[in-house]
């Protein structure tokens, strides 16, 4: 794992090779330029995570560098400016455009040091931020105290004391994202950026640019490669990319190196790669949608994240934290899971997972009244959006395509088959499928028509 990148940029030659002798046994990895010109193509060579940069420079000042680089599109890092001839107006003028600093020279290298260390504080408690509101609250490991997902926890655990890329498996909703975050944060990256990218929400004509960068019309534009440098990059439902972007990503990830869009140099990475899917990525490489190199390249450490209907002794406590959850988070009013609830609930097939689980508490906290819930209020609101009868829920629609019509898919040939009493014969005449095909369509859904029959029984 990379140390924290430091762009050191000033025109005196003294200054930068003390600046990076002193940086360099701080535990900085440290870049010199000695002009705007230098810096420029420092820039473009590696993303920093903060630049110490001079005002006054022989060809283009540093104020005019930092309004170049704030235009330009992407996330910045932290500036922290340096002049022996400074005046209020221009430290006003470097605020404005988003300095985090201003430092009059000659430099205290103790003040420096402080200052330094502050702006990376204050750039990593940004990104946390951005976490905490996509997902807060957060939550440090998956739950469940059940010997499945005790054994998952101890697994990311292990994988997580080294850098081995690992590819997590399993359906949709069951959390796979949440194990991809429990890892970095277990891991020695834990303090160095954590990127995810949904695969399926890249668009199709600028999912090379969002990768790997660009560089057009004297425009840099980071990619989510070079903003997870040093950290982790989680790609979700990997099995999702084209063809074309996993030839281009498996290039970079075996090299160690990509090429920005419109680039002439590579860019070096240090990154961890998380990929996950719910789909069988070997079955994927079989029919040859999935390169085969890429594969076996992501797929050092594979990890399987259970369904929810194989811990249903966790239900309980899942459904606790997501009324404390959306109590706090939301406003709700607090509900209480009946006994009897609780116990039809460890029953039900949960096509949706944690994720199902999550909307259907939202959902009786929002529309339900009185401090308990009951069964017949649980029946109704499972009936109601469609969760055993195959009609899709609104939430369903911010899925992808395929995750959804999965989700339809899944649940409509489970209420079927309940309906038919287990009967493969009646299923696929309602269905309008062949035997053949019905029986393989259950294997990839992961229905398990022994355990529908046992359920039904009970």
């Amino acid at each position: 794992m990379s140390a924290a990148h430091i762009l050191v940029v000033d025109d005196e030659r003294d200054i930068r090779e003390l600046l990076k002798e002193i940086l360099e046994d701080e535990g900085y990895q440290i870049s010199t330029a000695e002009n705007g010109g230098a810096a420029r193509l420092a820039r473009r060579a590696r993303r920093p995570d903060l630049v110490l940069l001079d005002i006054w420079m022989p060809d283009v000042d540093g104020i005019s560098l930092l309004k170049e680089w704030s235009d330009e599109r992407g996330p910045s890092c932290p500036v922290i400016m340096m002049s022996g001839h400074g005046t209020v107006e221009t430290a006003v003028e470097a605020t404005r455009l988003g300095a985090y600093d201003f430092i009059e020279k000659p430099l205290s290298m103790a003040k420096l040091l402080v200052t330094i260390g502050r702006a990376l504080e204050a750039q990593r408690l940004a990104r946390e931020n951005i976490v905490l509101r996509k997902y807060a609250p957060p939550v440090v490991e998956p739950l469940g105290r059940s010997a499945l997902m005790q054994q998952l926890r101890e697994q990311i655990q292990r994988v997580a004391q080294h850098d081995a890329w690992v590819l997590i498996s399993g359906e949709p909703g069951t959390g796979k994202g949440l194990c991809a975050r429990y890892l970095h944060a277990c891991s020695v990256r834990r303090n160095r950026p954590f990127v995810e990218v949904g695969a399926a929400t890249l668009l199709r004509e600028n999912s090379a640019a969002e990768l790997f960068g660009a560089e057009t019309g004297g425009k840099l534009q980071y990619g989510l490669l070079e903003q997870a440098n040093g950290g982790s990059l989680f790609l979700d439902e990997v099995g999702d990319l084209d063809l074309t972007i996993q030839a281009r990503l498996f290039g970079a990830l075996e090299s160690g190196a990509c090429l920005r869009v419109g680039g002439g140099e590579p860019v070096q990475l240090d990154v961890r790669i998380i990929a996950a899917s719910h789909r069988d990525l070997a079955r994927e490489v079989q029919a040859k949608r999935f390169r085969e190199d890429l594969y076996y390249r992501l797929a050092v450490v594979p990890l399987t994240v259970p369904p929810l209907r194989e811990h249903p002794e966790d239900i309980p406590d899942l459904l606790s934290y997501y009324v404390d959850m959306l109590v706090n988070q939301e406003g709700l009013a607090y509900r209480r899971f009946s006994v009897a609830t609780q116990n039809r609930l460890r029953h039900h097939g949960w096509p949706g997972n944690i994720r199902e689980l999550k909307n259907l508490v939202q959902r009786l906290l929002i529309l339900g009244g009185g401090e308990d819930i009951e069964v017949d209020e649980v029946e109704a609101a499972l009936l109601g959006f469609g969760d055993q009868a195959g009609v899709a829920a609104p939430s369903d629609f911010d899925l992808p395509l395929r995750e959804a019509r999965d989700k339809f898919e899944r649940a409509y040939l489970e209420y079927q088959l309940r309906a038919a009493g287990g009967s493969m014969g009646k299923v696929a005449k309602l269905a309008g499928m062949e035997r053949t095909h019905l029986y393989r369509k259950l294997r990839a859904l992961g229905l398990n028509l022994k355990e529908i029959k046992l359920e039904d029984e009970e």
